[in-house]
């Protein structure tokens, strides 16, 4: 791959990994509530499902739903349910306990809910079908599709990494119920518009 090619990938995966969406919203959300460590599971499941996301749509899966259309619509509904059902628990997650020996009613998203999140997750798609069309070679397709998922797996763990952080500066300040609870509502209604684009979107190729 030319290196003004993999400069401007690698500029694109940073763009796309570090910009708002779904992802970034909820593992902020999540550092904030449950801190670093309890969301360090959620943040790998969401770079590790991506990164297999996109390369089992560069291997040709993206055929299956250029062949049924219908799909489109089907897997922007699912995207738009389960979105406002993640929109949900973050409104109404738990404070995090005071003292040790409290329990927490809620708890951050594992490892495969986080992965498996990314093929409902509309920007993710965009992300992908963005990538493979405008990034892969057509004569050296199998070699332009490993670089193009080894830096999108290098780019996207630091900048998802930076908001799983940036959720745990800011529990700092929101050591009182009602401020993490204000947060927490205003996070929900962030990932609630991100379902907008899902559903004014003609494909999921648009931005």
């Amino acid at each position: 791959m030319p290196v003004e090619l993999l400069l401007a990938l690698a500029a694109f995966a940073f763009v796309a990994s570090i910009t708002p969406g779904p992802n970034n919203l909820m593992l902020m959300a999540s550092g904030t509530n449950f801190g670093l460590r309890r969301t360090l599971p959620h943040m790998i499941g969401v770079n590790i499902g991506f990164v297999l996301m996109l390369l089992l749509v560069g291997l040709g899966l993206a055929q299956v739903f250029d062949a049924y259309p219908v799909s489109y619509t089907v897997l922007k509904t699912v995207s738009a349910l389960y979105l406002l059902y993640l929109a949900w628990k973050i409104a109404t997650a738990s404070p995090p306990p005071t003292t040790s020996g409290e329990a927490q009613a809620g708890k951050p998203l594992t490892f495969l809910q986080a992965a498996a999140f990314q093929w409902v997750n509309p920007k993710a798609w965009a992300m992908v079908l963005t990538g493979m069309s405008a990034y892969t070679l057509p004569e050296r397709p199998l070699v332009s599709l490993a670089i193009v998922t080894i830096v999108f797996g290098l780019v996207n763990l630091p900048s998802i990494f930076t908001w799983a952080v940036m959720g745990t500066q800011v529990r700092r300040f929101l050591n009182k119920p009602a401020r993490l609870r204000a947060f927490n509502i205003t996070a929900a209604l962030l990932l609630v518009a991100t379902i907008w684009p899902i559903m004014t979107s003609s494909g999921l190729g648009a931005h």
